[in-house]
C-alpha cells in the first residue's frame, strides 16, 4: 500500500485507527475508557485550593478529580468550565485547563480569544484571502475566535463553512450550560476515528472495511511495538518506560568506530519521535546515544530537532546532562500503547 492511508478499525474491543505511510505504520491510536479523553469538556466544582502548587482541585462526575494549575479568582463550590489536556498518571488528577477548544478538521472555534486567523502554513496569500472570506462568512468575530488550520487550503467552501458551523454550534450548546451547581460531563473527546479523520491531513485512501487492520498488516507490526528493540540498520536502541521516566539506549553493531557511532546516533534521532509515537510514550526521556566526539553534537541537535518538528506532539529538547545523556520533555497525551493492546 503505496502512499498515506487512515485505517479504521478495533484491536481487542477497542475502537482504533491506524497511520500507514508506503505500507508502514507510523502512527496508532488506540481507545480507552478509563478516565475522561484529552479534549472532553466538563462543568467542573472547585474544590480546594493547592497552595503549595499553586493550583486548583476540581471535582467532576462520578467522583473523579482534576487539577487546575491556576487558582485566582477562583473560590470552593464556584462552577468552572474546563477541558481535559492529557491523561492523568496513576492515581493523579486529571490535567485541564481553562482555555476550552472546539476543534474540527478545519478550524477551531476559540471562545474568549476574538479574531481570525489563518494557519501560516498556507502562504498563497489568494488562498489566505478566500480561507478568512469563509470564516467571516460564518462566524461574528465578536462571539467567538476562528483558527483556520491548513487542512483548509484547496477545500471546498461549503464543506470549510458547514464544519465551522458545526463547532460553533457545539460552542454554543456548550457555553450555555456552563452554570450549575453540579460537576458534568458536557463533551465526551473525540474517539480514534474522529481523530484520524481531523488531524491525519493529506491521506489519500481511507479504509474502514472490518478487519482491514489484519488484511493489510497493521497487527503484525503493532505486535512488534512489544519489543523494546528498534532495528536501525547499523546498530540499534532500546526503548523502555520504567515509572519515573522513557530510557532509550543507542548501541553501534560490531563497528565501533567514530563513524559508526555518529551514523547510528543519526539513524535514532530519525527514528525516536515515530518509536515514541506508536507506544504513546510521553514524559521525561534519557536517551543514551553511542559514544561520540563532543564535536557531532550539535549536528545530532539538528536532526533531533527536525525530527520533531513534523511530529504533532509537544516535545521539548532539553539538551545534555553532565552524564552525557540527552534529555527530553514530551507531553503525554496518550496512554501507553502496551497495556492496551494486550495479547494479539
Amino acid at each position: 500500500m503505496k502512499g498515506r492511508s487512515i485505517l479504521l478499525d478495533h484491536i481487542d474491543g477497542r475502537e482504533a485507527a491506524a497511520l500507514m505511510v508506503d505500507g508502514r505504520l507510523d502512527d496508532l491510536l488506540i481507545d480507552d475508557d478509563s478516565q475522561p479523553r484529552p479534549g472532553a469538556v466538563f462543568r467542573a466544582i472547585c474544590d480546594r485550593p493547592m497552595k503549595g502548587q499553586g493550583g486548583m482541585m476540581l471535582r467532576l462526575p462520578d467522583g473523579e478529580t482534576a487539577f487546575l494549575r491556576q487558582s485566582k479568582g477562583l473560590r470552593p463550590g464556584q462552577a468552572i468550565l474546563v477541558q481535559v489536556t492529557g491523561y492523568a498518571e496513576g492515581g493523579k488528577a486529571v490535567p485541564v485547563t481553562e482555555r476550552v477548544l472546539f476543534k474540527s478538521r478545519y478550524a477551531i472555534v476559540t471562545p474568549g480569544a476574538p479574531g481570525i486567523n489563518v494557519s501560516r502554513q498556507i502562504t498563497e496569500e489568494e488562498e489566505r484571502v478566500r480561507i478568512n472570506a469563509i470564516g467571516h462568512s460564518v462566524i461574528e468575530e465578536e462571539e467567538f475566535g476562528l483558527i483556520l488550520r491548513s487542512s483548509c487550503e484547496g477545500a471546498d467552501e461549503d464543506e470549510i463553512a458547514e464544519d465551522i458551523a458545526a463547532m460553533a454550534d457545539l460552542a454554543r450548546a456548550v457555553l450555555a450550560d456552563a452554570e450549575g451547581t453540579t460537576p458534568e460531563a458536557l463533551t465526551e473527546g473525540d474517539g480514534p476515528h474522529v481523530l484520524a479523520w481531523r488531524e491525519w491531513t493529506g491521506a489519500a485512501d481511507v479504509v474502514t472495511d472490518p478487519g482491514c487492520f489484519e488484511h493489510h498488516g497493521v497487527l503484525d507490526q503493532v505486535e512488534a511495538i512489544a519489543s523494546p528493540m528498534i532495528d536501525l540498520g547499523e546498530g540499534h536502541m532500546y526503548v523502555e518506560a520504567t515509572r519515573a521516566l522513557v530510557a532509550v539506549d543507542v548501541n553501534t553493531g560490531n563497528d565501533n568506530s567514530p563513524a559508526a557511532a555518529l551514523k547510528v546516533n543519526m539513524a535514532a534521532a530519525r527514528a525516536l519521535p515515530r518509536a515514541l509515537r506508536l507506544r504513546g510514550l510521553g514524559g521525561q526521556i534519557a536517551v543514551d546515544f553511542a559514544p561520540m566526539s563532543k564535536a557531532h553534537r550539535k549536528q545530532l541537535e539538528q536532526s533531533l530537532r527536525a525530527s520533531f518538528r513534523n511530529d504533532g506532539i509537544e516535545t521539548s529538547l532539553v539538551g545534555w546532562t553532565t552524564m552525557g545523556l540527552f534529555e527530553l520533555q514530551r507531553k503525554r497525551e496518550r496512554l501507553a500503547t502496551l497495556p492496551l493492546i494486550g495479547d494479539l
